[in-house]
């Protein structure tokens, strides 16, 4: 093996083992650390498929996330506090469903009109869609508005339950596996070969007869339902959502993830996601500033090595030769 392959392995083991060794020892405050950073992992990884095999730099990735949750956060309210009672509103598939469908179904429609734009243009129109759905979710006072919204029943699966912290930790390591296996079998495809070739020079993929349009279009809407489903997972984890979680800052983030693991790999943005989670709550316990340090590390990351981190593993220094 490659060292990339070596540390994807490597990677994905101690994803499989340290979480059980957390309960067993009793530092259940790492797991949850741990199902945050594989929840975060899989937005990264669909955002990765976007911006590093597309070359389309999303800055409202986290609305998707926020649309998750909140198909997780409305049926169980209206069932827990609401007049009436919806049909399957605790049924895990059902929720899920919802996520996925309405978050593919809002990229579809902003996308058509994203992916008319370009570079600054694209990054931008994305970011005002996201904050349009943020001030969207703000105004609806009947699902908290500003103050966020409480899950109080998790969602409900056959054979899973999701109170238990390493039943939900699995179920999302599990799902983690799973988008990195589609993304790497999108990406190695026809079809993502043509995404890829869109990336380099899209004039030439058109004068090839490729509809590059619809290819971004349909590479938009996979990431924007994956990045549902996660966020359908966060909502269950944390049991509280709020508007705060599609704001702008919180898209920035998933692109620092990617960015800094390495775009363009498969386990790049889950070497970010998990720098990120650590940085995060290793400098918050010590200054509100948290920010800076993470900033400077990234901006080094980009000026001194190809491929973010995984190109430093891989010894892809910029400095270096061709």
């Amino acid at each position: 093996m490659n060292r990339k392959q070596t540390v994807t392995l490597a990677v994905m083991v101690a994803l499989a083992v340290m979480p059980p060794l957390f309960v067993w020892t009793g530092n259940a405050f790492y797991l949850d650390l741990a199902t945050r950073l594989v929840i975060l992992a899989i937005a990264a990884v669909s955002l990765n498929l976007l911006l590093g095999y597309g070359g389309m730099a999303s800055f409202g990735h986290a609305a998707f996330i926020g649309i998750g949750a909140y198909a997780v956060g409305i049926p169980a309210y209206h069932n827990t506090y609401g007049e009436f009672e919806l049909i399957a509103s605790y049924n895990g598939f059902f929720q899920v469903f919802l996520a996925v469908a309405i978050t593919a179904l809002f990229a579809l429609i902003t996308g058509v009109i994203c992916l008319r734009t370009k570079g600054v243009y694209f990054i931008m129109i994305t970011m005002a869609f996201a904050q349009m759905v943020f001030y969207l979710f703000v105004s609806l006072d009947v699902y908290g508005g500003d103050d966020g919204l409480v899950i109080d029943t998790r969602s409900e699966f056959p054979l899973i339950n999701l109170d238990n912290p390493l039943h939900l930790y699995f179920l999302s390591f599990a799902s983690l596996t799973a988008v990195m296996l589609i993304v790497r079998t999108i990406t190695r495809s026809q079809f993502g070969k043509v995404l890829q070739g869109a990336m380099g020079n899209e004039e030439r993929m058109i004068a090839l007869g490729y509809n590059t349009f619809a290819y971004k279009l349909t590479a938009y809407v996979i990431s924007g339902a994956m990045c549902g489903y996660a966020g359908a997972l966060l909502g269950n984890f944390t049991t509280f959502i709020s508007p705060e979680m599609m704001g702008w800052t919180r898209s920035g983030e998933l692109m620092f993830m990617v960015i800094l693991g390495g775009a363009g790999s498969t386990i790049g943005p889950i070497v970010g996601s998990g720098l990120f989670v650590l940085v995060e709550e290793l400098f918050s316990s010590y200054t509100i500033y948290w920010h800076l340090p993470f900033g400077i590390m990234l901006i080094l990351v980009v000026l001194l090595f190809r491929g973010g981190l995984l190109g430093l593993i891989s010894g892809n220094s910029k400095s270096g030769g061709h």
